[in-house]
C-alpha cells in the first residue's frame, strides 16, 4: 500500500460551542481536531475501532507538546497534516500541523508519542506484525519530509547571562 506524505486529514470545522468567552477557539478543542485526524491515519495503519473490539488492544498517548502559532477564526475550516517521525515495536512518535484549509498557513503544531497497550493488562505491548508493517511503511513514506521546527522544542523561559 502507498501512503501519502504527509498524510492530510479530512477537512474539519470549528464547532460553535468551542468558542470561549474571549471569542477564541478554545485551546482544549484543538486537541479534539488533532485526535480526529490521528484516528484517520491510525485507522489506515490498522488501529481503528474494529481493531480495539477484536483484540482488546489500543494505543494511548504518552506525551504531547503543543505550539500555537496563529489564531483561527470561529468560521475557519482546517486540515491536519500528519508525519510519522519514528517508531519501534510499541511506540510511534509523530507530529501534526493544523492548517487553514483554504489558505494553507499553519495555526498549530502538536508533537505526540503514543504507545500500544493491552486493555486487559493496561501495560504496553508490541504492535501486531501487520500493524507494525504498516506503521513502518508510513514512517518510510514520511522519512524525506522536513521536520517542523517545533519538534523537540523545549519549553522554558530563556535567561540572559
Amino acid at each position: 500500500m502507498t501512503f501519502p506524505a504527509p498524510f492530510t486529514s479530512s477537512t474539519m470545522g470549528i464547532e460553535p460551542e468551542w468558542i470561549d468567552y474571549n471569542g477564541h477557539f478554545n485551546m482544549a478543542y484543538y486537541n479534539v481536531l488533532f485526535d480526529r485526524a490521528a484516528d484517520e491515519i491510525f485507522g489506515m495503519a490498522g488501529l481503528g475501532p474494529d481493531y480495539v473490539k477484536e483484540t482488546n488492544n489500543s494505543f494511548f498517548t504518552l506525551e504531547t507538546h503543543t505550539s500555537y502559532l496563529r489564531e483561527l477564526a470561529p468560521t475557519d475550516r482546517v486540515k491536519i497534516d500528519i508525519q510519522f517521525l519514528d517508531h519501534d515495536h510499541k511506540r510511534v512518535h509523530y507530529v501534526q500541523q493544523m492548517r487553514h484549509a483554504a489558505e494553507g498557513w499553519v495555526a498549530c503544531v502538536l508533537e505526540v508519542m503514543v504507545s500500544h497497550v493491552s486493555l486487559t493488562t493496561h501495560k504496553t505491548s508490541n504492535f501486531p506484525d501487520d500493524v507494525a508493517k504498516r506503521i513502518a511503511e508510513i514512517a518510510t513514506a514520511h522519512k524525506a519530509l522536513p521536520v517542523p521546527a517545533q519538534v523537540g522544542h523545549k519549553i522554558g523561559i530563556p535567561r540572559k547571562s
